[in-house]
C-alpha cells in the first residue's frame, strides 16, 4: 500500500507536468532501463527508472534511480545513467526491488 501511495506521488515513471521527459528505453538482461535526466539549469542530473516486466502479464516492478552526478549534455547523461544502472543490475539483480 505504501508503495502504491509513493508511486502515485511520484508519477509511476511518467513525466510529471513540467518534469523531465523519459529517454529511449534500453533493454539489459531482462530489465528495462529508462533514462529520465533532470534538467538542472543547463546541466542534467543522472536519474531514471529500472523496470522489470512481470512474466505473467502483471504490473512491472520498478525502481527509481537517482544519482548526484550532473553532466553538461542530455545524451551524455542518459549514457551515464544506463551504464550505472547496468552495474547496479549486475550487483543486485532483483534485490534492487526490495524495500
Amino acid at each position: 500500500m505504501l508503495k502504491k501511495l509513493l508511486s502515485g506521488l511520484f508519477g509511476q515513471g511518467e513525466a510529471k507536468s513540467g518534469g523531465a521527459p523519459e529517454g529511449e528505453p534500453v533493454e539489459y538482461q531482462g530489465y528495462l532501463i529508462v533514462p529520465q535526466a533532470e534538467d538542472m539549469g543547463g546541466q542534467f542530473r543522472v536519474s531514471g527508472w529500472i523496470r522489470k516486466p512481470d512474466p505473467e502479464g502483471g504490473e512491472p516492478r520498478e525502481h527509481r534511480f537517482e544519482r548526484s552526478d550532473v553532466v553538461p549534455g542530455r545524451e551524455a547523461c542518459d549514457a551515464l545513467m544506463v551504464s550505472k544502472a547496468e552495474r547496479l543490475i549486475d550487483e543486485l539483480g532483483d534485490d534492487l526491488f526490495n524495500d
